[in-house]
């Protein structure tokens, strides 16, 4: 469903919904399947799809059953269950809520399992008082969260839509990412995390397919992680819950059900702010984050051995071409010093995201890279966007 926003009497906003409605067309061809599925994902290499590789995934640290004794890098007697990305959502969910008392969950529709089922059964689990829903109000939702933050608790929100979290700026920005420096750093509301399905699924239109994490990428205070997959997904999850400062989590939407791989089912985490080396190079080094990182693989397989109807337009010249793909992570703060190491051995960057080409991150990293790379750049960096 879309939703408009009509402004009344200057001070109040009153929510609209459009139902769908049906077009027939006398047209025989038939309109694409709206499964949300993305193909390219289903062979990828970058999945997990053994136990092996899921339990030696870089940077994964083992949480113990009581959270009191250190962090442990054993995988022997680990176990591993086959999931997509909204189960590992849900997954990390349960585990948060089983382990801390103070820990909530809520958002619109969240209490029957949500619009992506990542909230699926956690209401009758754990208690309707701990897992429920709110108006539709994502100002009221961030504004909540922020409040029981503030009183000690774990507040885990969920703005249903990423396009949907505009009305939610202002909490987000102004309160959430200052809270600390308001505070002279005697309070904190590192207990927030702010969840929201973003990135275009293929047939969103424009209330439901926006990339929204540039408009965040200034507001000093607050983290920003995004997923790649389910194992990345727990892991960046359950540790984005426990940080000290508060974290937007967004989630790509049409990973969701594209994106699976095995997943350990113990409590681990998974590092903010560094990126992940994802395949070494010496010629390009190739940064995105997101749905775009099968993207990105799908054209370094491309350039490697084209296609016919492709092969006039790649000289050979550059089919042996070595690329070094990287998987930023967390988008704030961003791992500066993976990325310049790898661009002073490379000389060149491209940056991919799904984003608007204005103001969207890439124009902040490409900044910084040639700032600090600048004597080894072999060329200006590139950026590869979304549609203005």
């Amino acid at each position: 469903m879309s939703r408009q926003y009509i402004l009344l009497n200057s001070t109040s906003l009153i929510r609209q919904t459009q139902r769908s409605q049906r077009w027939y067309s006398t047209s025989t061809v038939e309109a694409p399947a709206a499964g949300g599925h993305l193909t390219s994902v289903a062979s990828s290499q970058l999945l997990c799809s053994t136990r092996e590789t899921a339990l030696r995934t870089p940077g994964l640290a083992w949480t113990d059953e009581d959270g009191s004794s250190p962090v442990r890098s054993m995988v022997g007697g680990r176990e591993t269950r086959k999931m997509n990305l909204y189960q590992a959502v849900r997954d990390a969910l349960s585990i948060a809520l089983a382990k801390d008392d103070t820990a909530v969950v809520f958002g619109e529709d969240v209490a029957f399992g949500g619009v992506f089922r990542c909230t699926m059964g956690l209401a009758e689990e754990f208690g309707r008082e701990r897992v429920f829903n709110t108006p539709l109000t994502e100002q009221g939702i961030a504004g909540f969260g922020i409040g029981i933050a503030s009183m000690g608790h774990t507040a885990i929100a969920e703005i249903q839509f990423a396009d949907y979290i505009y009305p939610a700026f202002d909490q987000i920005v102004n309160e959430a990412a200052k809270y600390r420096y308001r505070a002279g750093g005697q309070f904190s509301i590192g207990g927030l995390t702010i969840r929201t399905p973003t990135m275009a699924v293929g047939h969103g239109g424009l209330y439901h397919s926006q990339s929204p994490e540039g408009f965040f990428i200034g507001a000093s205070g607050l983290k920003i992680v995004i997923p790649r997959s389910p194992v990345q997904c727990k892991g960046l999850l359950l540790a984005s819950i426990r940080d000290p400062n508060p974290v937007l989590f967004m989630e790509p939407k049409i990973l969701y059900r594209s994106a699976v791989e095995q997943v350990p089912i113990d409590d681990f985490a998974l590092p903010l702010s560094r990126a992940e080396l994802l395949a070494p190079g010496s010629d390009l080094t190739l940064l995105s984050w997101g749905t775009p990182i099968y993207h990105c693989e799908s054209a370094i397989s491309i350039l490697r051995s084209p296609p016919t109807s492709l092969e006039p337009l790649i000289p050979a010249s550059l089919r042996s071409a070595k690329i070094e793909l990287i998987d930023l992570r967390t988008i704030l703060p961003w791992d500066v010093e993976t990325v310049v190491e790898s661009v002073k051995k490379t000389r060149r960057l491209v940056v991919v995201h799904e984003a608007g080409y204005t103001g969207g991150v890439g124009g902040e990293i490409a900044a910084e890279v040639q700032k600090r790379a600048f004597l080894r750049l072999e060329a200006p960096v590139k950026r590869v966007a979304g549609w203005e």
